[in-house]
């Protein structure tokens, strides 16, 4: 029993063994096969240079043109007051608030009866006053010849023989006369509001039927010949300007006052995508520096803000409004204006040369604005500025322009080459985020 279990147990080693022997015939195979198989020809791997933006630099003349902002201001606001008493009378049509008034135009009337009763009053004694002194005349007359029957001269009488002071006193006396029917007409034509200038009523405080008295504020005008703006500048703008020195600019009124050939200024905001312009120019400089904000103020004038005085379809600009403002500058020769988005690092310019290497060049800005940096500095003309932002650009490395043909039919550069280039670019090269 033992014996049969034994024999049953036993596997022929040739079972074991030929599964064995034909995998180690397969791999001996394969690796015939492969070795002796045609390897791919290897082709070196190529990378083309970064496409790059260019522009050519020239320097040129150019008008600098300064930003500001301010609010439209009248250039007078007038509190009109009552230099009489009386009940108002009559008031114009037009005494509303927003109404127009041309220079001498009657706004309205206070009750004058009180003051035609001064004037007749006045006039009265002014007649009393002429036959007192022709009465004085007459007696002075007739004393000097009484004088003269004497037979002395007429230096030697004494001033009372003449009627001298009384003759001064009736002359006094119709002066006085005079003087009374000339204040009672100044108060009656007082009686009468009219227009100082050409202006806009902006408050009133009377209306028809009230008694108003002497200093009593009647009515707040706005003077619209001419609307004004006070513009900040900043300090490094002012001398973009053309400002004349503070001793050479006073006119016969004292005031400072600008170069008005070149102090253009436009006024604009944008309304519901639409742009509204406005042409003003400069009016004066204020002179001074404010202690706080530390900038200076330029005033700018502009003509019939509500276009009531003169015929034209521009759009009115109404007292109060917010404009920005677009102020005329110098103009300077030998400039080159630069994209500022091209500009890294405040002041670092990437060029292309002759042969599509990349070179930087650091430069002296003079003046920038939201879309130029300016400089005097040269950028020789076998350069061209590279406006594409680039991820690690070092100095030398080959760039091809969009839009050219490449000096060769690939201008490709190796995989050691773009090797090198990222590892020295990882420790010197100028980032395109300094920008």
């Amino acid at each position: 029993m033992a014996t049969n279990n034994k024999n049953r147990r036993m596997v022929p080693l040739r079972y074991v063994l030929t599964p064995i022997v034909i995998i180690l015939c397969a791999a001996i195979v394969l690796a015939l096969v492969a070795a002796i198989a045609p390897k791919p020809a290897k082709n070196p791997v190529k990378l083309k240079a970064p496409l790059v933006d260019v522009i050519s630099l020239k320097s040129a003349e150019i008008t600098f043109t300064i930003t500001s902002q301010g609010s439209i201001v009248p250039r007078t606001e007038t509190k009109l007051t009552s230099e009489v008493s009386g009940q108002i009378i009559a008031v114009s049509e037009k005494l509303l608030v927003g109404g127009f008034f041309s220079k001498g135009e009657l706004m309205l009337t206070i009750d004058d009866t009180s003051y035609q009763v001064a004037l007749l009053r006045a006039q009265s004694q002014e007649q009393a006053a002429q036959a007192k002194l022709i009465e004085e005349q007459a007696r002075a007359k007739q004393a000097q010849d009484e004088w003269l029957l004497t037979g002395k001269a007429v230096e030697e009488a004494p001033i009372l023989a003449l009627r001298l002071p009384q003759l001064k006193m009736a002359q006094a006396g119709l002066l006085a006369a005079e003087a009374d029917i000339k204040e009672a007409k100044v108060k009656l034509s007082r009686t009468k509001i009219i227009a100082p200038y050409d202006a806009m009523l902006i408050n009133k405080q009377v209306d028809i039927g009230q008694y108003v008295t002497m200093g009593s504020i009647l009515v707040t005008t706005y003077a619209i010949d001419y609307a004004e703006v006070r513009l900040p500048i900043k300090h490094r703008d002012i001398a973009f300007l053309n400002l004349t020195k503070n001793n050479e600019s006073l006119n016969s009124a004292g005031s400072l006052q600008l170069n008005q050939i070149s102090g253009a200024v436009e006024l604009f905001y944008q309304l519901n995508g639409k742009r509204h312009t406005w042409h003003a120019r400069l009016n004066r400089y204020e002179g001074v520096v404010d202690n706080k904000s530390r900038v200076h103020y330029l005033v700018a004038q502009l003509e019939d803000p509500y276009h009531v005085l003169t015929r034209s379809n521009h759009d009115e600009i109404r007292i109060g409004t917010f404009v920005n403002a677009q102020i005329k500058g110098k103009q300077l020769k030998d400039i080159t204006a630069i994209p500022i988005s091209a500009v890294y690092s405040g002041n670092t310019l990437y060029l292309l040369d002759e042969n599509n290497k990349l070179a930087t060049q650091k430069i002296e800005v003079m003046r920038s604005d939201s879309h130029f940096v300016y400089t005097r500095d040269i950028i020789a003309d076998n350069k061209r500025l590279i406006l594409t932002k680039l991820a690690t650009p070092v100095n030398g490395m080959t760039l091809r322009v969009v839009g050219e043909q490449p000096a060769d039919s690939e201008q490709e550069i190796s995989l050691e080459q773009k090797k090198i280039t990222d590892v020295i670019g990882e420790s010197d090269a100028i980032g395109a985020n300094d920008a």
